[in-house]
């Protein structure tokens, strides 16, 4: 079944793209959850202003976002944790953790944009990056202290 993509898809297009896909894929999931329409020559004219308006939104969600990048980018945020001998913490730092400090600090981030390359155990100075959209991720730097 042809369909025309109203938004990105990971995995399967891009918004305006003419795609085909299994008749029940499109009935069930895209098009009843305003992902795609259905290829008629109607829905080509519709998605024309669509993609206008889009455009216009992602640009100015860019320049939010580019914003929010460079002010994470000066920001540090602490987190204590218990410690243990040598150092180590009991348990790890999370992303929701950060996420929570971000939203003390007014940043609203999804706890699964931040992202943690290791599992964060010991006392220490970290780098942390928060995905603020598909292709621009944020620098931050995470203070690990010992709790009281």
């Amino acid at each position: 079944m042809k369909i025309i993509l109203r938004q990105d898809v990971e995995n399967l297009g891009n918004i305006g793209e003419i795609i085909t896909v299994k008749p029940g894929y499109a009935r069930n999931y895209l098009i009843p959850n305003q992902m795609a329409y259905y290829a008629t020559a109607g829905a080509i004219r519709a998605l024309e202003t669509e993609k206008k308006q889009y455009e216009a939104r992602m640009a100015k969600a860019r320049q939010a976002a580019e914003v929010t990048a460079s002010q994470l980018g000066e920001l540090q945020i602490t987190i204590s944790m218990p410690v243990g001998e040598e150092g180590r913490l009991f348990g790890s730092v999370t992303a929701p953790m950060i996420a929570q400090e971000l939203e003390l600090r007014g940043f609203r981030v999804d706890k699964r944009h931040v992202i943690i390359d290791e599992p964060i155990k010991t006392l220490g100075i970290f780098d942390v990056k928060v995905k603020l959209m598909s292709d621009l991720v944020a620098p931050l730097k995470v203070w690990v202290i010992a709790q009281d």
